[in-house]
Order: structure tokens, then sequence, then C-alpha cells
């Protein structure tokens, strides 16, 4: 592993998800209770399979209460739900009690499943300054420069006075739920877990302020954590 500032370079995606590991199980060592917004993708999907094999048994699951920082606007059966991804690869397989998941009732008509998840935080946050604050956030990082839904076509809603947004796929159409960018710019930690060569672009874009960069959601995150792996990492030496 390679480390500079808020970068962390990982040999590989399996490296990277054993260190997030890490990160959890000394979070819930320490703490009552943590609270964690999840991504969808890949690179998640490979964190969250390392948690199943290797710390099951040993992360404190019942300090740990798990949210999403965005859904798609489907069933939590559904092959796209980011839930069902979680359950599938990590929900499943860990002792974490059912009441200590939030999810996002992506099932109901979009206005009223992001009103329902706006209750969910009210009720399940701290609020600070005004606003609802995650222990930590995870993100990831599309090849087009999105994070959690929030997508370039609608950067507008990174700044919205709600704390939940009803967004749209700019190719599909699909409507998601997405946390706005002040949640997440609230949040204690936000990590970027960014993996794959197709991200390196975008990234480089990013990390060194290019003047591209102005038009990416991703860009807009505040002194994030960047985890990323050799291939994201590329055009960063």
């Amino acid at each position: 592993m390679n480390q500079h500032k808020n970068i962390q370079i990982f040999d590989t995606k399996k490296m990277l998800a054993g260190y997030f590991g890490e990160l959890i199980k000394e979070r819930a060592l320490h703490h009552e209770r943590i609270n964690i917004a999840l991504s969808g993708g890949s690179t998640p999907k490979a964190i969250f399979d390392e948690l199943a094999e290797k710390y099951a048994s040993v992360i404190r699951w019942e300090r740990v209460f798990l949210f999403w920082g965005d859904e798609r606007c489907v069933p939590p059966d559904d092959a796209q739900s980011n839930y069902n991804m979680t359950k599938e690869h990590l929900l499943s397989k860990v002792p974490i009690p059912k009441e200590n998941v939030f999810r996002v009732k992506g099932e109901k008509e979009p206005s009223v499943a992001c009103m329902d998840y706006e209750e969910v935080l009210k009720k399940q946050l701290t609020w600070t300054e005004g606003v609802p604050q995650f222990d930590m956030v995870l993100l990831g990082m599309g090849d087009d420069g999105h994070t959690a839904s929030i997508f370039p076509h609608e950067i507008g809603l990174w700044n919205a006075q709600a704390n939940c947004v009803v967004a749209t796929h700019p190719q599909s159409g699909q409507k998601r739920i997405s946390l706005s960018g002040k949640v997440i710019n609230h949040s204690k930690e936000v990590f970027f877990l960014v993996t794959g060569a197709g991200k390196a672009e975008k990234l480089d874009e990013i990390i060194h302020q290019k003047e591209a960069c102005t038009s990416y959601p991703a860009a807009l995150v505040v002194n994030p954590v960047w985890l990323l792996d050799k291939e994201a990492a590329a055009k960063l030496t």
C-alpha cells in the first residue's frame, strides 16, 4: 500500500477490502454506535465479500448501523437494488441485527420514498448544525464523475436544501434516491472507493483539480479519503 495525504493506493481490490474491514472493526470496538451510509457498485461488493469471509465474527456488528447513500427506485429484491446486493454479499452472512439496517424503500413512488428516507435520517441520526450526521459515508465514482446518484447533468442537486433528493439516470431515465451534497459533506468521514483503469482519467482531473472537474459531482466532496487500487491511481504519479 502506498500512502500520501488522503490518498491510499492498494495493490489489489482485496487488499483495499481488507483495509476497510480493519477500519470498521476498529471503529466498532471503540464506539457504541457507528452510522454508515453504504454505496453500491463492484468495489463495495468486493469489500462486502471480504467482510463476510474474514470479519463476520470479529466485528461488533450490534454496534454497526447501516444506511445507503443512494438507491435505485426498484423493489428490494430487484437485481439492480443496492440493498439487495448488500443483502446477498454481506447482510445474510454476518450477525448484524435486522433493526440496525435502514434501507431506502425504492419500491415506493420516488417522491414518497425520498420523504420516507428523510424521516429515517431524522429519527436515527444525530443532527448537528441542522444537518443529519453520519459517522462514515462510502462513495463510489462513475466513469462520468458522478457520485451517489448525483450525475453531472443534475449537478445542481448537490446543493439542494433537502437532505435527500430524487435523481434521474441520464441514459435510462431511472429514478433514484440520493443523499444531497450537504449531508455527504457533513459526515465525520467520507471514503471514496475507486478501482479499475476506467476511473483513472476522471480521478486524475479531480485530484489535481483540473478545469474539467468543475462539472463532476465527485469533485464537490470536501476532504474525502481516497481508497484506490493501482489501476485507478495510474495517472496520479
